[in-house]
This record gives C-alpha cells, sequence and structure tokens, in this order.
C-alpha cells in the first residue's frame, strides 16, 4: 500500500538545467506527486561531496547542506539547507515521507594527505569540513588502530573508507542519522552500497530511540546490495537479526529478470516463477524497482511497461524512476496506459498473497487474493502479462471467484485497444486476455 518515488537520476539537476535548484524543483513536483499517490520521495545524498557539483556519492563535509563555500562552490548540486527544509516541509503537507541516501564509506575531497603509520602508505585522508563538524585523519580509515583488518567489506573507486569502530567515526554517523530524523525530518534511510562497510552499523543507526514529534519513531531502512539472490539473502538475515527485522533490500534479481522481459521478447516468463527474487522469498523485506541512477548502459529499453506493471501489482515496496516517470513520458496521467493507473491499481486492489494461476513460455497470469480490514478495503485483482509481439493473448483461469465480473482497470502494449469486461462462472473460470507485449490488471467490480 505505499509506492516510492526515486527522485533524481544521474546528473540530473544538470540535464534538466536546475544546478544547485533541484530541491526547488522537486518541491514543484510535489503536490501532484502527492495527488498520483506517491507515499514517499528517496532524495540523494544532501551533503557537500568533493565538488559541488557532484551527485554526492562521495561525500567531503556530511554536515555541510549547502550553506559553506567550500568544494567549489556554496550550494550542492541540489540546492541549500533552506531550500531541501522546505522540500521536506512541503512533501510532509501533501501526504509524503522523505528518504535520506546515506553514504557512510567511501570519502573523497580530502584536504591533505597524509602518511598511515600502520601501513606506511600514502592517502587523502586529512578532512577540515568548514561546517566544523566531523574532520579526521588517518584513523577514521581503514586500516586503523581499531580494527585488525583492513576493512569490513568491498573497496569502491580506491577512495578511503571510513572505519564505523573508530569511537569517533560511530559517533559521527550516530549523530549524521539524528541529524537527519530528529531535526531535518527524513522519515528513513536508503544505504548506498551496504556491501563496503559491516551489518551492524546500520542495524544499529537504524535501532538508535529516534524523537520526532515528541514521540519514539522507527525509520524506514533499505539496503543497496547490489547482488544475487543468495547474498541479499544473507545480508538481510545478517542485518535483521540487529532489528525488529525491519530492514529491506532492493530486489536486483527481480530487476534483471524484468529487464530480460522487457528487452528479450523470446524471454521465458516461467522464470519469473522460479523464487529468486527476493519478493518471492520474504516480501516484506523487498524494495522492487525497474531502473535506478546506477542503471546507465544496462537500462531496460523496450516495453518498460511491462516490468512497471509487474512490481506493481505484487507484493513488496515499488519504486518508481524519476526519469521514466517524468522524462521518459510513462506516468501518462488520466489514461488507463501508464505509471499513475498503476499507482491506482496497486493502492485499491493489490492487496493479499499472490497466486499464480497460469505461466508459460508467452504468458504470466496471477491473482492477488484481497485484503480487508478496519483500515484496508483491497478487494483483488487479476494480472496478465502477455510476451507475444504479435496478438493478443490470454487463457481460461480458475480464481478465487465465482459468479463475478472483472472490469479492466489498467493495461497497454503493442495495442493499447480497450480490452472486453470479464465474468466467471459458478467455479470461479475465465478467460484473461492481455495486448500483445503488455499487459492487462482486471479488478472485480
Amino acid at each position: 500500500m505505499a509506492v516510492m518515488m526515486q527522485a533524481f537520476y544521474w546528473d540530473a539537476p544538470k540535464h534538466d538545467n536546475k544546478e544547485g535548484e533541484w530541491w526547488n524543483f522537486v518541491a514543484e513536483k510535489v503536490e501532484d506527486l502527492g495527488k498520483a499517490g506517491f507515499s514517499a520521495l528517496w532524495l540523494p545524498p544532501v551533503s557537500k561531496a568533493s565538488d559541488h557539483n557532484s551527485m554526492g556519492y562521495d561525500p567531503y563535509d556530511y554536515f555541510d547542506l549547502g550553506d559553506f563555500d567550500q568544494k567549489g562552490g556554496t550550494k550542492t548540486f541540489y540546492g541549500n539547507r533552506a531550500e531541501l527544509e522546505a522540500l521536506i516541509a512541503k512533501a510532509h503537507k501533501n501526504g509524503m515521507g522523505l528518504y535520506a541516501d546515506m553514504v557512510l564509506n567511501h570519502n573523497s575531497g580530502a584536504d591533505e594527505e597524509e602518511v598511515n603509520p600502520l601501513d606506511g602508505q600514502k592517502r587523502w585522508t586529512k578532512f577540515n569540513p568548514k561546517s566544523g563538524k566531523f574532520p579526521r585523519d588517518w584513523n577514521c580509515f581503514h586500516p586503523s588502530r581499531y580494527e585488525q583488518v583492513m576493512m569490513e567489506g568491498e573497496n569502491f573507486a580506491g577512495f578511503p573508507h571510513l572505519c564505523h569502530r573508530n569511537p569517533v567515526v560511530y559517533t559521527a554517523m550516530f549523530e549524521y542519522a539524528r541529524f537527519l530524523i530528529e531535526e531535518l525530518g527524513f522519515d528513513g534511510f536508503r544505504f548506498d552500497f551496504v556491501k563496503g562497510f559491516g551489518a551492524w552499523i546500520i542495524g544499529l543507526l537504524a535501532k538508535y530511540r529516534y524523537v520526532k514529534n515528541d514521540k519514539e519513531f522507527t525509520p524506514y531502512v533499505v539496503g543497496e546490495m547490489w547482488s544475487g539472490g543468495e547474498d541479499i539473502e544473507q545480508w538481510l538475515d545478517k542485518v535483521n537479526k540487529l532489528t525488529d527485522t525491519q530492514i529491506a533490500a532492493f530486489d536486483f534479481p527481480l530487476r534483471y529478470k524484468l529487464k530480460d522481459v522487457c528487452d528479450k521478447p523470446s524471454y521465458d516468463l516461467r522464470n519469473l516463477t522460479d523464487g529468486g527474487a527476493v519478493v518471492m522469498k520474504r516480501p516484506m523485506h523487498a524494495a522492487t524497482f525497474v531502473d535506478n541512477h546506477d542503471m546507465g548502459d544496462n537500462a531496460i529499453v523496450n516495453d518498460k511497461m511491462m516490468a512497471y506493471s509487474f512490481i506493481m501489482v505484487h507484493e513488496g515496496y515499488p519504486s518508481i524512476f524519476w526519469y521514466d516517470y517524468y522524462n521518459n513520458g510513462l506516468a501518462r496521467p488520466l489514461t488507463p496506459n501508464g505509471i499513475d493507473a498503476l499507482i491506482i491499481a496497486h493502492h485499491k486492489y493489490a492487496g493479499g498473497d499472490s497466486q499464480i494461476l497460469h505461466a508459460d513460455p508467452d504468458l504470466y497470469i496471477m491473482q492477488r487474493v484481497g485484503y480487508k480490514d478496519d483500515s484496508v478495503d483491497q478487494p483483488g485483482l487479476i494480472y496478465v502479462l502477455n510476451n507475444l509481439g504479435d496478438k493478443w493473448s490470454g487463457t481460461s483461469v480458475k480464481t478465487k471467484w465465482p459468479n463475478q465480473k472483472f472490469a479492466p482497470i489498467a493495461w497497454d502494449g503493442h495495442d493499447t485497444a480497450h480490452p472486453d469486461e470479464r465474468t466467471t462462472d459458478a467455479e470461479g473460470n475465465s478467460e484473461f486476455p492481455a495486448p500483445p507485449r503488455g499487459f492487462a490488471i482486471y479488478a472485480p467490480v
């Protein structure tokens, strides 16, 4: 019952001619995004990086949000603190939360090189940020006196990686997280490159007793474990032992399956049923997505609405990519053929368990069985994905609904003709078709 917007893409301020004005630009869209049904915005890193026109994934001064003249300018690539706070306030007013992108390891832009006496190597590890907060030297990085091993995870781009076991670093990371939640008003965290550091620090930051509006507050937390299903499973097990199983992971295995669905017309749709995706095994811990800022040349280029339809009707917490919604024009408001229609389907109908009714190389049919309690009434739906490129396709399936009329509520493909209504027989059987290289969603009426 929630939909996230990744509210940026790589070099977005430059490409949209909004350098230093991205927070204001996103704020202009907030009211419409709230009306469309978005629940939260995932924002890029807010801190000053090694250059004021950096995307922020190479942090220099964690506590400079665009108010100190350093690293080539005063504002960050996105704006300053006042503009960020105005965006957060406006998002909250329109019913949306905000997730901060947390880069806790690879730092850049140091002011001096220095020799690490533990290994005699010279590195750029002397940081004197103008905010005056979290100055650091070689002992804040690996190798450090506080750790016997070089580091707990993988290296990234040769940047110096923080040693979180140093009390100075540990304290700074807690203060930074507290600052984002309690002072700026963020509602959760997306942790970048979690391969690069120990899961324990995420668990501890997640379980800190934050206070918002005079009440204890538990943030939403999701990690970027860019790996296969087994590695993600192991990471989720490790990090959730430290919490109340609150931490999610982006579903990279599902995303690569969906790329094949869209970009390989002969892809066997039965691969969607094999359980390799996070959402199939741990739906409560899956953040599903189609593309993001890191995909670059690996972005999906064909029939992308097939992928969006899949994540919007299944379990998991779906993330919509700003570039697709706006720059690629896939929002398609006030039509049944775009992301806006899928958001409506997600909120109003996609409740209860997912049950696969049919799967062959070219046709996938699933039902959400529905869910109802005192605050939620989602009656369920039928979802059809058609891989054939030249014709409508469907087959008779046995649903949970006998003698039930169904109306199409969202569809798209190489033919956008309006699908017909369907009615099941006394045993719940009916045929549900979808357009060529497309999908159709039917809801009980």
